[in-house]
């Protein structure tokens, strides 16, 4: 390690666990990257992952963003397409899309993709393609719709997707380091609100088990999930 991330480590012990407030204050005076890092939350929840009815997926809008720019691809036609189009979405197509994608001559640097119902059967026709990278539209997700105006709209200005992975974690970036640590709270507290609200009915004992924040580059900050009641008051 550098000196900048030894005199950094030196300023928590990494086996505590942090209120919320004492972890985005360290999630930022530690990150010592040279360049603004995202600020990633990571959930241990307590649900069966191999359980279909114990899934958790959706979306949430992060009140402060997310701090990047938000590339946005739709399937569309007519009416839809304009939407699209004038909400400020980056790249939108149908079939023709789908075509490119399957023969390689489209780029895929794009974060979210939105469809509207009728050309679902031409996106699943490049889910290999699109699924392994995260990019395969889904109704769980608000990313199937036919109001495709407003979805695009809400994704580029801070709404993000979220899921479990197999082993119960749930990742989802709450901002920038650059951000003060008000709007970070505010991220995390959006988030904790969501995954609460979604917990699956299936689920027994503690939801959340375990919250750790981190920087790109940085440590990750152990947060006291018995003090999470503290952030309701940030939304309220």
């Amino acid at each position: 390690m550098g000196k900048k991330r030894n005199d950094a480590a030196a300023t928590f012990d990494r086996a505590a666990v942090y209120s919320p407030d004492e972890a985005v204050r360290l999630v930022k005076s530690t990150a010592t990257a040279g360049f603004d890092e995202t600020v990633e939350a990571v959930f241990l929840l307590g649900i069966d992952a191999r359980q279909a009815d114990q899934a958790v997926r959706g979306t949430v809008s992060l009140p402060h963003g997310t701090g990047k720019e938000v590339r946005v691809t739709v399937f569309a036609e007519g009416e839809q397409a304009r939407e699209a189009e004038e909400a400020g979405a980056d790249l939108v197509g149908g079939a023709e899309l789908a075509a490119a994608i399957a023969e390689g001559s489209q780029s895929l640097d794009w974060d979210v993709t939105i469809a509207m119902p009728s050309l679902m059967a031409e996106v699943g026709k490049v889910g290999r393609v699109l699924g392994p990278r995260g990019l395969m539209p889904n109704p769980k997700a608000g990313t199937v719709t036919m109001d495709i105006g407003k979805t695009v709209s809400e994704f580029k200005a801070g709404k993000v997707e979220y899921r479990n992975d197999r082993y119960g974690n749930v990742h989802v970036g709450i901002g920038k380091v650059s951000f003060d640590e008000p709007a970070l709270k505010a991220n995390l507290a959006a988030v904790v609100d969501e995954l609460t609200r979604v917990r699956p009915a299936a689920t027994k004992g503690r939801y959340i088990r375990k919250l750790t924040v981190s920087s790109t580059m940085g440590f990750g900050i152990k947060v006291d999930v018995n003090a999470l009641e503290d952030l309701k008051e940030i939304l309220e």
